[in-house]
């Protein structure tokens, strides 16, 4: 959440995915669509990850409509023919993108279930927001999951290189490593320096870019989120090889050329983005060959007691500020937004004629 010295207001996550849910409703989605979008952005919310929450799920669903193109209300995933009984490849037709990953989540887990391993590859799919949310439901479970998306515009630079063709394509890794350290542990990023979320809730909290991250429309390293038009990848080539990764799975899945992503209709060309999703079994990856004869558990546990040891006790793990986060929003019942936040929410509940929330009626956050 950035830290806890800022100002944020409780929203009971009920009354937000009521709201949420009939603003997608007006724009046509079935019910179980709304409450998979709502659900999804409420984890993210509580999570702490204000670039993928509700704001960023509306904004994205009407920006890619008005294209022509963008996801489509009531329909239905294909299920396609394959010989591999561990590994299933879908065609989502274009359906909204939080509750074909919902399902594709939980299909991996029934695959790991039964072959140890199972995976999901996704065709023709839209924007399915925060990928750590759905590796943490299986990891909360005992999985270890994956996925990478290739992001729903080219808005990255390659490394050494002036016009961005890349997604910010991310990547999600989570572990289920609550019984070792208390939380799952959660790998979580896109392959920029920020995601272009960040740049939007920068514009919208009025607030700088950090160095090194944007580049203006003249090809200018930029701090203004105003003038931002093009991201660069983390780590130089570091961060470029992780997002190619993307795009090139996509590309053996079936994606097209990244720069035409949702950016209109080329004839015989294809503009969707691409998911991939792995879930393993933990008893699929050993023999039970554990140093003292310790369990696979206590065995995790001490590799993670040795790399924070030796002086590094202060060392954080990934996924532990997502999980105060989440503790954060229990303690205060809800979840937890911003005054600019609420008022972008209201500004779309109204252009749906939806009852928007009342500030006055929402209590400061702890």
């Amino acid at each position: 959440m950035n830290g806890t010295t800022e100002h944020f207001l409780v929203v009971p996550r009920g009354k937000h995915n009521a709201l949420v849910e009939s603003i997608y409703r007006h724009r046509g989605y079935a019910a179980e669509e709304a409450k998979a979008a709502a659900e999804t952005a409420a984890d993210a919310t509580c999570h702490g990850i204000r670039t993928h929450n509700a704001i960023k799920a509306l904004h994205i669903e009407a920006k890619h409509a008005g294209h022509g193109g963008g996801s489509r209300p009531g329909a239905q995933i294909r299920r396609l023919p394959t010989r591999f009984p561990s590994a299933e490849v879908w065609d989502a037709r274009w359906k909204l993108g939080p509750p074909v990953a919902l399902e594709a989540i939980e299909t991996c887990i029934q695959l790991a279930d039964r072959h140890g391993v199972g995976q999901v590859s996704v065709d023709n799919a839209c924007h399915y927001l925060w990928g750590g949310g759905y590796v943490l439901r299986a990891a909360r479970r005992g999985y270890l999951a994956y996925t990478q998306c290739t992001a729903a515009l080219a808005e990255v630079v390659p490394y050494q290189g002036r016009a961005p063709t890349l997604g910010t394509n991310p990547h999600s890794w989570a572990f289920p490593t609550q019984d070792a350290v208390g939380f799952p542990i959660l790998v979580d990023w896109a392959t920029s320096v920020i995601a272009m979320s960040r740049i939007d809730h920068c514009r919208r909290e009025r607030q700088k870019l950090p160095p090194g991250a944007a580049l203006d429309a003249g090809g200018r390293p930029t701090v203004d989120p105003a003038k931002a038009v093009a991201l660069l990848p983390f780590a130089g080539h570091k961060g470029y090889g992780l997002g190619l990764v993307n795009e090139i799975m996509a590309a053996f899945v079936g994606g097209s050329l990244p720069t035409l992503r949702n950016r209109g209709p080329v004839a015989g060309e294809k503009h969707a983005a691409v998911f991939f999703f792995q879930v393993i079994h933990p008893g699929a990856l050993s023999g039970g060959a554990f140093a003292h004869g310790r369990t696979q558990l206590e065995n995790v546990r001490a590799v993670l007691s040795d790399i924070r040891g030796h002086g590094n006790e202060a060392c954080r793990l990934p996924g532990e500020v997502e999980a105060e986060a989440a503790a954060r929003s229990k303690r205060n019942g809800g979840l937890l937004f911003s005054v600019a936040e609420i008022a972008e929410l209201n500004r779309l509940a109204a252009e749906a004629g939806v009852p928007a929330l009342e500030t006055s009626r929402l209590r400061a956050a702890v």
